[in-house]
């Protein structure tokens, strides 16, 4: 839930940046791949360098408490038409992903974040009542990050970012 709270909150405030530190978390048994990483969302107009992320990270204090309210219809359904405007060359609507400091750092506007929105709804609506009639059992959200693999970017080539539902 704190990351589909958090995900909201990203696409629709471009002066935030959201933090979720990761890392440190108990990883499950059967995880045999990758490693943990913070994970750093922020809006494309922030223009902020992920590089200067270990600088800022190390600057953070304990933070306080901050009540952040989504509108009803925080998840707006998308058409199919939306989804497949992905795939086209000029579509330039995508999560910009970069690692920096153990940290995850998506960047996208508010479109790139709501054409992902489904998969981190699902993480957080429908996860927990699989898991709930199925104990024990996976379940997951594959988030794209990037230009498709058809129009590769060098840079920062396609990847999916995996989250994982964990009680």
């Amino acid at each position: 839930m704190l990351l589909a709270l958090a995900w909201g909150l990203a696409a629709r405030s471009p002066h935030t940046i959201v933090y979720l530190p990761l890392r440190r978390a108990t990883v499950p048994d059967h995880h045999g791949w990758g490693r943990p990483l913070d994970l750093v969302l922020l809006h494309h107009r922030l223009a902020f360098p992920p590089s200067r992320w270990k600088q800022v990270r190390s600057r953070l204090g304990t933070g306080r408490p901050h009540t952040v309210v989504l509108p009803g219809e925080a998840w707006p359904a998308r058409s199919t038409d939306d989804h497949r405007r992905v795939r086209y060359q000029e579509f330039r609507d995508h999560l910009r992903w970069d690692i920096a400091a153990d940290t995850l750092v998506l960047t996208g506007s508010r479109e790139a974040f709501e054409l992902e929105a489904d998969q981190v709804r699902a993480l957080a609506e429908e996860c927990p009542a699989h898991r709930a009639r199925m104990p024990g059992t996976h379940c997951c959200a594959e988030i794209s990050m990037g230009r498709t693999r058809r129009h590769p970017d060098r840079r920062r080539p396609y990847a999916e970012l995996h989250a994982e539902y964990a009680q």
